[in-house]
């Protein structure tokens, strides 16, 4: 995998976080975790901006009161803007997950696809985890990541597998006729169904995943589901 599939996409979020990181709504959530970080938070560190320097593994804090800070970060996540800190805070280690299950490899259309659909999966895993205590939150969130996603892969797999070689109807003569799955998909597609238009577009037509998202403005992740979902219905 070359260093640029993945890279636009950490610059982006990089940059994203410092427009935010040292504004005056990250040194006010700042303040409001002091209160429960039982004096863990550096007096240096004044906004989330620093809070993330300081939890690097070489921001002069030890390892149990990193691991003690990220647990508070949970629990205040319902914030957005601290949920955001812990996505930062966290990005490192998400990317490890991503590179041990290989960027999807041979699942997804490409490793920026399947990072971006990390991304979307620890975020949605921050908001269902917001405002629990969780001594372990940075290893049992990122471990419930890599079990995500590798639920996902093989999910995709098997899937992708029944889209290829689909069951087909045999005649009586043993020839495969109008019902062919080819068929019967395109026949569908001229319905208003989106998620079978999907279907037919990536199956059929040979549209990548990446391709079908970025037409319709959307992850591919979602292009995913869409199709998953009329899949299940269809097959």
């Amino acid at each position: 995998m070359h260093r640029n599939d993945t890279t636009d996409i950490l610059r982006d979020l990089r940059d994203d976080w410092r427009r935010i990181a040292r504004a005056a709504p990250s040194r006010r959530a700042l303040e409001s975790l002091r209160a429960d970080a039982g004096g863990l938070i550096p007096e240096r560190v004044v906004d989330l901006g620093g809070l993330v320097l300081a939890l690097e593994p070489h921001g002069g804090l030890e390892r149990i009161e990193r691991a003690q800070l990220v647990a508070v970060l949970l629990l205040h996540a319902q914030d957005p803007l601290v949920r955001r800190c812990l996505l930062q805070t966290l990005l490192p280690g998400i990317v490890s997950v991503a590179r041990k299950l290989r960027f999807g490899e041979g699942i997804a259309d490409d490793p920026k696809t399947f990072l971006s659909d990390a991304l979307a999966e620890a975020t949605d895993l921050l908001c269902d985890w917001a405002g629990q205590r969780r001594p372990y939150a940075a290893p049992d969130l990122l471990g419930a990541l890599r079990c995500r996603l590798r639920r996902r892969m093989l999910a995709d797999k098997a899937r992708r597998r029944e889209l290829t070689a689909p069951p087909e109807l045999p005649h009586d003569d043993g020839e495969f006729g109008a019902e062919s799955f080819a068929h019967r998909l395109a026949t569908a597609a001229a319905s208003d169904d989106h998620g079978v238009r999907l279907l037919y577009a990536r199956c059929v037509l040979g549209y990548s995943t990446a391709q079908l998202a970025a037409g319709m403005g959307v992850s591919g992740g979602a292009v995913r589901r869409r199709m998953v979902t009329a899949a299940r219905s269809f097959l």
